[in-house]
């Protein structure tokens, strides 16, 4: 699991938690889960992305929880969820697994939330979206900055034309096994290059830091893997929820072609937003845009009864 080493002050600091829950995943995974916020106010799962954590959705949560009850979980190997001891728990079926544990945990039978997934997080509900467990669940879904498929081919964090050359040495970059070090000037001109846009503040920049390099190298390597092999393209249409998208059109990592494939793909769209100079790191540098826009899938989509 991740060392926690976020931001302690400012919107990106994550809040403490109402309560804290341990999920267990088909493989005995154990799965640190967060909710925040009233007991029976409207729901929503916030599912993160590769080298992130729970941390990743302060701005969200801080926002949300005056008014909504907000899920979080760590993916497995990330922030404080244990990190897979075999190699197939490494994949999307794992990763699904875990989405079905986390909310048969947290929400009662029946009941219906916003799913949000940002990167591997909406990845995993992609993989999910048929499960009967996910189904069940989903009152509508919020995809950010993610892809289904050819995500190395088509990634820009190294810049060169398309081709074999770019493909090869974006696969060795992201599939590294060397260990990121401490948050330095450097470190964080390198992250913003890659995930974020160019216009992004520096606080936004120093909260992405620190929640990336807490990831531990052998996790970030071992989901490196998964990403680089993704073939999700037919479990799109698995998602049968009403199901919004959003990407940033100076992504380098998951460049909006793939989120334009995925709204095109999916059975109930509800439409793409495309937003302008922001990159791969949308819920943190486009804060109000993501949040806005989980408040409007809950209002139109979540119904609380009557004294719940």
């Amino acid at each position: 699991m991740s060392r926690l080493t976020h931001v302690t002050s400012g919107p990106y600091a994550p809040p403490v938690a109402a309560r804290e829950v341990t999920a267990v995943s088909a493989d005995g995974a154990r799965l640190h889960v967060e909710v925040h916020g009233p007991e029976g106010a409207p729901a929503v799962v916030l599912s993160h992305g590769w080298t992130c954590s729970t941390a990743f959705w302060a701005a969200q949560i801080r926002d949300l929880c005056t008014d909504h009850r907000v899920i979080a979980y760590d993916q497995r190997g990330h922030g404080r969820s244990a990190a897979p001891v075999a190699a197939d728990g490494y994949s999307t079926r794992a990763l699904a697994d875990d989405l079905e544990a986390v909310l048969a945990a947290t929400l009662a039978p029946g009941e219906k939330a916003v799913l949000v997934g940002h990167s591997m997080g909406g990845m995993t509900l992609m993989a999910a979206g048929g499960r009967a467990g996910v189904r069940e669940h989903a009152g509508a879904v919020l995809l950010c900055s993610t892809g289904s498929s050819e995500l190395v081919a088509e990634a820009r964090v190294v810049p060169l034309r398309a081709g074999r050359t770019r493909t090869r040495i974006t696969r060795s970059v992201l599939g590294s096994r060397a260990p990121l070090g401490p948050v330095t000037p450097l470190a964080r001109r390198v992250l913003k290059y890659a995930t974020m846009g160019p216009g992004s503040a520096p606080e936004k920049v120093e909260a992405c830091a620190r929640i990336v390099h807490a990831c531990p190298r052998g996790v970030r390597h071992g989901w490196s893997h998964v990403l680089d092999g993704l073939q999700l393209d037919v479990e799109v249409g698995g998602l049968k929820a009403p199901t919004a998208v959003i990407a940033g059109t100076a992504d380098r990592l998951t460049p909006a072609v793939h989120a334009r494939r995925i709204a095109a793909a999916l059975p109930e769209c509800l439409g793409l937003t495309e937003l302008a100079g922001i990159g791969h790191m949308t819920p943190i540098e486009a804060p109000e845009a993501v949040t806005g826009r989980i408040r409007a899938l809950a209002g139109t989509y979540i119904q609380v009864k009557e004294g719940a």
